[in-house]
């Protein structure tokens, strides 16, 4: 049985190679493009789990693709990238991505990220309740769907996953480490600026005032707390 479906977005056709065949050799369903204009074409005509998406391509960049692929999918996506900058990393994420991997890199870093970028937080029936009314804004953690007004907003996985974890461990604040390795994975820990960009993102759909939020609160030094009015 596959593991899941990857779409791998990269103009040096050894590197698409070797991927291919390392994702083959566990068990992924691989396709392949050279190009982003290319990879939008497929994503169009076939369901994927996770696109490795190159970040340097000529023509449309990896920036750009993973841009216009958030606008109409949620599908996973882990951006590979020569740059190792911050400033780098975290418009990759802004753009859209899920995780990023810097080249060169190895087999097993490479696997690792994939599964942290599929992975997801189950629904559990001990997490409280299933619905969490705010004032215009509905989250449905067993459907994994965010209403605000009349309208279903587009959440990410790990955005959604994210959100799932801070309301259902309300009124606490909640250390960067900890958020990190529930949503990511236990090898995360250190990437504060994931967090940074991915709470931005969540404030934005579902806070009224995104720069004065009122449920998704900062607590400096140490993490991110959700507000969550006692409506019992």
């Amino acid at each position: 049985m596959s593991r899941g479906r990857i779409l791998v977005v990269d103009d040096d056709p050894q590197i698409r190679r070797v991927m291919r065949t390392t994702l083959v050799a566990q068990g992924y369903e691989v396709s392949d493009t050279r190009n982003g204009e290319e990879a939008l074409e497929k994503l169009r005509g076939k369901k994927y789990d996770l696109v490795l998406l190159d970040m340097n391509m000529p023509g449309l960049g990896g920036l750009e693709t993973c841009r216009q692929i958030r606008a109409s999918s949620d599908v996973a996506i882990l951006m590979l990238t020569v740059r190792s900058a911050e400033k780098d990393k975290v418009e990759a994420l802004d753009a859209g991505a899920d995780d990023y991997v810097t080249k060169p890199f190895s087999t097993p870093e490479l696997l690792a990220r994939i599964r942290a970028a599929l992975r997801r937080l189950p629904f559990s029936a001990e997490a409280g309740r299933p619905v969490i009314l705010l004032e215009d804004c509905e989250i449905n953690l067993a459907t994994r769907r965010v209403t605000v007004g009349a309208n279903e907003v587009r959440l990410t996985p790990k955005e959604f996953d994210l959100l799932h974890y801070l309301v259902t461990h309300p009124n606490i604040p909640i250390p960067h480490t900890e958020l990190l390795q529930a949503v990511w994975g236990p090898d995360y820990g250190e990437e504060v600026e994931y967090l940074r960009v991915f709470v931005n993102q969540l404030r934005k759909k579902i806070e009224k005032n995104p720069s004065r939020p009122k449920y998704l609160l900062t607590e400096s030094w140490v993490g991110y707390r959700f507000d969550l009015p006692d409506r019992t």
